[in-house]
């Protein structure tokens, strides 16, 4: 992080790199594109073409897509978020160009063939059948589906069984055409190559990717009155999700959002709302505040699963905390060891180089830099107790926010 390297390719396509001597090392493409850039009718085409771009290409079978990384112990993967989709390789380092040859063929080449297509769609279908049986995940996209209902990002990344059986191996090649451009596209490494070597190897096996016009036509969702709704579920406690838009990408509030929210929920035991309902009480084994953020807007939320009988408890032990905050929590004292827990939970964050890679590829696609860790650093001890305040205001009134639980 402290030297990474960056090269644009004469088609537009951008390279960062970020040296790191070791046995193990991290490639793959990051793509501008998700399920916010489906049209109405091809609700759940980016996740399956995520699923499906790796069942054939205009070279390989499915069959040698499945073992060409395989058979020198390297893993393929990718997810689909609203806004990316990323396809990566994990590998032992002597197999990079290996590596970034295969990811080459699978956005430049990808065939979706008929019969595999179909298979993987039964496939994505057992995923939504699965996730239906997890409350405590369904929730949170039934969640965000309402907070931006009527706008491309309120529906869910899966999509549903019908709306998969119209999606179509034409409909996935086009989607690649629209949106797998290099201009909308950032390629991210991390190992010990050397820099000019990933750029030859770059040039070899990415050139072919033919840029475009962007087509996209996002559009930030309208303002939406707070909703409060309770849905009956099979589920033997109830599942409660609480929130609200929030600061986007870009927005300056964004870095104290992110702090607030560590204050309030995150993945340490003195968080305020593990103290107040779990420590304190016992109503539940968990509770946590995530937040969201998207290029134009975002979303807080906190989770807690309870016995339906301590619901309403909880809710009013949550109001009290965000008082507390707003009221007389936020001192200089207490913003200088939040400050502290946090930048010890990202430097405990970049010891996981698979995480690394990825928030390397990510940040350089959103803002074209990577922040090395002292520039880190000097941003979250800039973080302003003004700034925090302007949050809690803005943020933490529980009035403003949307309600959604499943309970038995």
């Amino acid at each position: 992080m402290n030297a990474y390297l960056t090269h644009t390719l004469s088609n537009g396509l951008q390279i960062v790199h970020c040296p790191h001597a070791g046995n193990v090392s991290y490639c793959g493409f990051i793509i501008n594109a998700g399920t916010r850039d489906e049209a109405a009718d091809e609700f759940g085409l980016a996740h399956l073409v995520e699923h499906t771009i790796f069942k054939g290409t205009a070279h390989r079978r499915a069959y040698h897509i499945r073992n060409r990384m395989e058979a020198v112990g390297g893993e393929l993967n990718a997810f689909t978020s609203k806004e990316e989709t990323v396809i990566y390789s994990i590998f032992p380092s002597q197999y990079q160009e290996r590596a970034m040859e295969l990811l080459g063929d699978l956005v430049i080449n990808a065939s979706f063939p008929q019969a595999e297509f179909e298979k993987e769609r039964e496939v994505v279908i057992e995923e939504i059948d699965m996730y239906r049986d997890t409350p405590s995940e369904l929730i949170y996209d039934e969640f965000e589906n309402r907070l931006f209902a009527s706008h491309a990002l309120g529906h869910n990344i899966l999509g549903t069984p019908d709306e998969l059986q119209l999606i179509t191996p034409d409909k996935a090649r086009a989607f690649l055409t629209r949106y797998y451009v290099p201009r909308q596209m950032a390629f991210f490494s991390l190992g010990s190559m050397p820099f000019d070597k990933v750029v030859r190897c770059a040039e070899r096996h990415f050139s072919a990717l033919v840029d475009a016009a962007d087509v996209r036509n996002r559009v930030a969702p309208q303002a939406i009155p707070p909703f409060a709704e309770r849905v009956s579920c099979d589920t033997h406690q109830a599942h409660v999700v609480w929130g609200r838009r929030t600061y986007n990408l870009y927005d300056d509030l964004r870095l104290p959002m992110l702090l607030m929210n560590n204050i309030l929920g995150g993945p340490c035991l003195n968080s305020l709302l593990n103290v107040a309902l779990r420590e304190q009480r016992g109503y539940v084994y968990t509770v946590e505040s995530a937040v969201t953020n998207y290029t134009d807007t975002g979303i807080f939320s906190l989770y807690f699963g309870t016995d339906v009988r301590h619901v309403e408890k909880c809710m009013q032990r949550v109001c009290k905390v965000l008082d507390d905050v707003k009221r007389t929590y936020l001192t200089e004292a207490r913003l200088c060891a939040a400050k502290k827990q946090y930048l010890g939970q990202l430097q405990v964050a970049e010891d996981n180089n698979e995480g690394l890679a990825l928030a390397i590829g990510k940040g350089f696609l959103r803002y074209g830099a990577i922040l090395t860790p002292e520039e880190q650093k000097s941003r979250i001890e800039s973080i302003s107790l003004d700034a925090m305040r302007q949050v809690a205001n803005e943020m933490l009134d529980a009035d403003t926010w949307s309600l959604l639980v499943f309970e038995p």
